[in-house]
C-alpha cells in the first residue's frame, strides 16, 4: 500500500515563499514520476509540476519560473519550492505518483496524497 503525505502548506502573503514536501511510503524509486497538482474552488485539478527519477521536470505554464519541483531518493521524499506566489496560487495542493510518466502529465496517476492548503492573501 503505498502512502503519500504532504506537508508545508499554510498561509503566505503574495511575494512570499513556501516549500512543500510529500513523503512516501515506499521507495521512490518504483515511481517513474512523482509530482504535484492542485486544485482551487471551482477550477479543475491541473498539474503544477513532475519530476522523473532522472530529475526531468514538467512545470505548469502557471508556475513556470516560480516554483521548483525537486527529490531526495534517500529520504523517499519529493519537494516543491514555490517563490513569488500570487493569491491566484491559492489552491488544495496534492502530491502524486505514478510508475507511468504520460499517466502523471495527463492528470490520471494512480496514487494520490490527501492535500495541503495553501492560501496566498494579497
Amino acid at each position: 500500500q503505498v502512502q503519500l503525505v504532504e506537508s508545508g502548506g499554510g498561509l503566505e502573503q503574495a511575494g512570499g515563499s513556501l516549500r512543500l514536501s510529500c513523503a512516501a511510503s515506499g521507495s521512490i524509486f518504483s515511481f517513474n514520476s512523482m509530482g504535484w497538482y492542485r486544485q482551487a474552488p471551482g477550477k479543475q485539478r491541473e498539474l503544477v509540476a513532475a519530476i522523473t527519477p532522472g530529475s526531468s521536470t514538467n512545470y505548469g505554464d502557471a508556475v513556470k519560473g516560480r516554483f521548483a519541483i525537486s527529490r531526495d531518493n534517500a529520504k523517499n521524499t519529493v519537494y516543491l519550492q514555490m517563490n513569488s506566489l500570487r493569491p491566484e496560487d491559492t489552491a488544495v495542493y496534492y502530491c502524486a505518483a505514478d510508475q507511468s510518466l504520460a499517466r502523471m502529465i495527463t492528470g490520471s496517476p494512480n496514487y494520490w496524497g490527501q492535500g495541503t492548503q495553501v492560501t496566498v492573501s494579497s
